[in-house]
């Protein structure tokens, strides 16, 4: 009997091309943008190679250029110029929606993140209790809800819920379909875990939570890296109240995770390359630690084995010409 040899299939490039099982495409790659309201030009978010703060100028002209690299998929985050606790106003996003929409219609499918720690003058994901050491959960809620609605009203394809505050997406889920918006999809932070992997988004969106306040961390809401049950029953939650695609964040810390859930609830995954994921990437390959293509690969990679339908990431508009080299 032959003896068993598993490398014939490893030999030259066209035996691994045939052999593989997980392959990526451009199709699957959303990138992430950041629209700043106070800005008068773009500024480069630190840690990061091409990714922008943008103004409204700037975000379409980027828009146009991921474009022509076959990227089509974007998930945007607002950033207002006044921060609030109460009351919150969405106008300058919901400008930059409608002025992202008349500009390109259908040619790209836009997601725009919900949550309110850009907004907050504290950081944190909601409104807070007068001791400020507690995140109210069913206030949250209410004005998470009256956020998407404004956004899938101003043509936000998309709404995804960051938050993590329970009964979030049944809240949304109502209210758009309350009014009319049936057709707009929820993309939820199903399983999103406090990582500390967030460093340069918290820069970009400007939301790092306030150092001098009783509740310093979002370990109160976000989920216990420790706690992989947790991430099950949310994401278990998150699909019966009407979410459309769930999500894991971070990425690669939480490959397990991934690969559980999306074996157990038959929804499109989407999985977050985070800040930190991509920043360590990228600050290993400017210091010629790392081939930046080869390491991009693997972990997109990884993601796909583990279930992901879908990988946002910095790194998107990328895609192509990493796929292609």
């Amino acid at each position: 009997m032959a003896a068993l040899s598993l490398r014939r299939n490893r030999d030259n490039r066209h035996i691994r091309e045939l052999t593989r099982e997980v392959r990526l495409h451009v199709e699957q790659f959303i990138q992430p943008l950041f629209v700043v309201e106070a800005l008068r030009e773009r500024e480069a978010v630190p840690g990061l190679t091409e990714v922008y703060r943008d103004t409204t100028g700037t975000l379409l002209r980027q828009i146009e250029a991921d474009l022509g690299q076959g990227i089509t998929k974007f998930l945007l985050f607002g950033v207002p110029a006044r921060k609030q606790d109460h009351d919150f106003s969405h106008a300058a996003t919901t400008d930059v929606i409608g002025a992202v929409r008349r500009r390109f219609g259908s040619d790209i499918w836009l997601a725009v993140d919900v949550c309110l720690c850009s907004h907050t003058t504290h950081g944190h994901c909601g409104i807070l209790n007068d001791n400020r050491d507690h995140v109210l959960n069913d206030a949250s809620v209410t004005a998470l809800a009256d956020a998407a609605l404004q956004f899938a009203t101003a043509g936000a394809d998309c709404v995804a819920p960051s938050d993590m505050q329970d009964g979030r997406v049944a809240a949304i889920r109502a209210a758009l379909d309350q009014a009319g918006l049936e057709r707009q999809s929820i993309m939820s932070y199903a399983a999103k875990f406090n990582s500390a992997f967030y460093g340069p988004f918290r820069l970009a969106a400007d939301s790092a939570p306030g150092s001098d306040l009783p509740l310093r961390d979002r370990a109160s809401y976000q989920i216990d890296p420790g706690r992989p049950a947790d991430a099950l029953l949310c994401a278990e939650r998150d699909a019966a109240e009407g979410a459309d695609i769930l999500m894991v964040k971070p990425g690669l810390p939480y490959l397990d995770v991934l690969a559980l859930l999306s074996s157990r609830i038959h929804k499109p995954w989407a999985v977050y390359q985070t800040s930190g994921e991509q920043a360590g990437i990228d600050l290993l390959a400017e210091r010629g630690l790392t081939d930046p293509v080869r390491a991009q690969l693997e972990t997109w990679t990884a993601f796909a084995r583990a279930g992901a339908n879908m990988i946002i990431s910095y790194a998107a508009r990328r895609a192509r010409r990493y796929l292609d080299a």
